[in-house]
């Protein structure tokens, strides 16, 4: 059964560590690709920036980073474009290892969240001893089992909004660039424009919603995997 799971590294034993103590104030948050290889592990990241020439000298210093460039900036945030040294791709191996994939990582303060689908629940153990043998401390904070009856139960979505989301997922919708635009979705599901982007904003709402509830009161200590799982609570 697949699983998607919640859990975090100290950026000591994966990137970026340096950087946030030199500049504790500063959040990075990676940008999904359609495809790149395990060299390229997390490639792209947004991240704050009200000072765009120390921000590009303290990341490229750090020792986690071979290189950097600095694509864009507006708004008080960057887009970096990083070449990232070996602790990055061990852990991007070990996840390749078990088929998973990373959904969503942000760093802060020492340490990285991360969101990361597993399609098979015995892969989330497998991958907590290979991190544990390679002195990667992970802890795994959630796991929710995805199931035809639970998963958009326990997200709040209704039938159709989960099902609107995992074809937009699986079609490229929040892929960058895009793989299929709100129009051609909209075709899929003949419905029109409209109704799909309502959907959509409804959807969007009621995830973003729950996975902040869930970040507010999320416990105050990370259990191994084998110990829970979001199904059995």
């Amino acid at each position: 059964m697949s699983n998607i799971v919640e859990a975090s590294v100290p950026a000591a034993q994966f990137a970026l560590a340096e950087t946030f103590t030199r500049r504790p104030d500063v959040e990075v948050r990676m940008v999904r690709l359609v495809a790149h290889g395990l060299d390229e592990a997390m490639p792209f990241l947004w991240a704050d920036c009200d000072d765009v020439d120390r921000l590009r000298r303290v990341v490229g210093a750090d020792e986690s980073v071979h290189g950097v460039d600095v694509l864009t900036d507006a708004d008080g945030e960057c887009l970096l474009r990083i070449d990232w040294g070996p602790a990055v791709g061990l852990f991007a191996q070990i996840l390749a290892e078990a088929d998973a994939s990373i959904l969503d990582a942000s760093g802060h303060d020492g340490r990285w969240q991360f969101q990361i689908f597993f399609p098979e629940h015995d892969r989330v153990s497998q991958t907590y001893e290979f991190c544990a043998d390679h002195g990667i401390d992970i802890a795994v904070e959630r796991i929710d089992r995805l199931s035809e009856t639970s998963a958009y139960g326990h997200l709040g979505l209704t039938e159709r909004q989960y099902e609107t989301l995992v074809s937009a997922y699986e079609l490229g919708y929040y892929d960058v660039p895009r793989g299929i635009n709100q129009a051609e979705l909209a075709a899929n599901f003949d419905i029109s424009h409209q109704a799909l982007s309502e959907r959509l904003r409804r959807a969007h709402g009621t995830v973003v919603t729950n996975a902040l509830y869930h970040r507010v009161h999320r416990r105050d200590h990370a259990v191994s995997p084998r110990m829970r799982h979001g199904a059995d609570t």
